[in-house]
């Protein structure tokens, strides 16, 4: 453990991951980046943890933010996320399904309880508003990708999701276009029926995709 100062002044004990560091000036740099975001983004009357996981959700922020706004560039938004779906992720990479070097020391030694409250407690939190406009020209490629792929089969005509299926509306950008590149080129091997999907989707055409599923 470590104590840190917040941004407030508040001081906090942050749990220390094996390999990583939290320094304040992250905290800072989120501050900053926070105090730009629209007002619906910034979390208000957010529930606290149960006791037992209020640790492991300190350590979350560090990457994903305090108020469900991601400070590291590509962290996803797990505020609201699909409960089963974050839970089924992180087992697989627990298993070696998935690999993240940076989640693999966060989840190894979770047990399944565990891993049901931090994914059932994000999850009922509120999504918050990136504020990400698609722009104009990404429009007709990115629905073009989108119909040849049938995305609202699965992720639902407003892309929000459905159990072990993820929302996409309005999720981080770049973490969007990365793991549709990294299913593309087969670095992320846990859903193989998005790799072949993604397969012969050209680089460009992805980034429009994201764009567009970052602006719903």
């Amino acid at each position: 453990m470590e104590v840190v100062t917040l941004p407030d002044g508040r001081e906090k004990e942050r749990l220390i991951l094996p390999g990583r560091t939290h320094p304040t000036t992250k905290y800072l740099l989120a501050a900053v980046a926070v105090s730009f975001l629209p007002t619906s983004v910034v979390a208000e009357d957010v529930p606290a943890p149960p006791p037992e996981i209020a640790e492991l959700v300190e350590s979350c922020a560090s990457c994903h933010g305090e108020a469900g706004v991601p400070v590291q560039e590509d962290a996803p938004i797990i505020w609201g996320q699909e409960n089963y779906y974050m839970y089924v992720q992180l087992r697989d990479i627990q298993a070696g399904r998935r690999a993240s070097e940076l989640m693999k020391p966060v989840v190894e030694g979770l047990d399944k309880p565990t891993l049901k409250a931090l994914t059932a407690y994000f999850s009922s939190l509120k999504w918050p508003a990136l504020g990400f406009a698609t722009p104009e020209s990404d429009f007709a490629v990115a629905e073009s990708a989108a119909v040849a792929g049938q995305c609202a089969q699965c992720h639902l005509g407003a892309w929000t999701g459905n159990s072990r299926v993820p929302r996409l509306a309005g999720q981080n950008v770049h973490y969007l276009e990365k793991t549709m590149l990294d299913y593309k080129y087969n670095r992320r091997k846990n859903a193989p029926d998005l790799a072949v999907l993604f397969r012969d989707v050209a680089d460009d055409a992805i980034g429009s995709l994201a764009r567009y599923a970052a602006g719903k």
